[in-house]
């Protein structure tokens, strides 16, 4: 039987306000990177593509995956025994992709999103999360790497293409409010894709 706090942590994600562009569900967590694991994949919705079907992999545009992992023992890495890891992917316009500033940028979302602030790797306790509660997290740490790849011969695309890619973990010290852990995994999923903020409407929008 799963432990209590970690049915605690997975009924909490799912208490997170989730804007409408992106679609979230779960997906197959890995299973050996702790005795319990959950996982939520995430994607930017297109107008062209209203309903999504969520996979660990991804599809669209801009997608991305939060994995909830859990030891009761806890990990020295992890200095507490709930680590969260999130992977983001998304395609950015070759203005952006070359900018040298750009891991920095993408990794302010983060921090932001998460209330830690820039060169820190704990919050300080200033953001509230909107399904309640302030965002709490440790030992933050994590990539962003900035790619591009051009297509040859017959495979369909862009001839150039350009992403952008963050990999990043941290620890939640309790099992309760990780609904804005998601919430803020997604608003740099929002960012990395481009996305205004909520509330804000796009000229030439409907």
């Amino acid at each position: 039987m799963e432990p209590a706090d970690f049915r605690t942590a997975v009924e909490s994600l799912h208490s997170a306000r989730i804007r409408r562009e992106i679609e979230v569900g779960p997906i197959r967590p890995p299973q050996r990177l702790a005795p319990y694991s959950y996982a939520v994949g995430a994607e930017v919705r297109t107008p062209d593509s209203p309903d999504l079907d969520i996979d660990a992999d991804g599809q669209g545009s801009a997608f991305g995956r939060l994995i909830l992992l859990y030891d009761p023992d806890g990990q020295d890495a992890w200095n507490g025994t709930m680590r969260l890891v999130a992977y983001i992917q998304a395609e950015v316009e070759a203005a952006l992709a070359m900018d040298p500033l750009l891991p920095e940028v993408a990794w302010s979302w983060l921090s932001d999103a998460l209330g830690v602030p820039v060169g820190q790797t704990a919050s300080d306790g200033s953001v509230l999360a909107s399904s309640g509660g302030r965002v709490e997290v440790t030992a933050l740490g994590g990539t962003v790497t900035s790619t591009s790849s051009v297509r040859y011969g017959d495979i369909a695309g862009p001839p150039r293409a350009h992403q952008l890619e963050l990999r990043a973990s941290w620890t939640a010290p309790t099992s309760d409010g990780l609904g804005g852990h998601l919430e803020g995994f997604c608003e740099v999923l929002s960012s990395a894709a481009g996305l205004p903020p909520v509330g804000v409407t796009e000229l030439g929008s409907t």
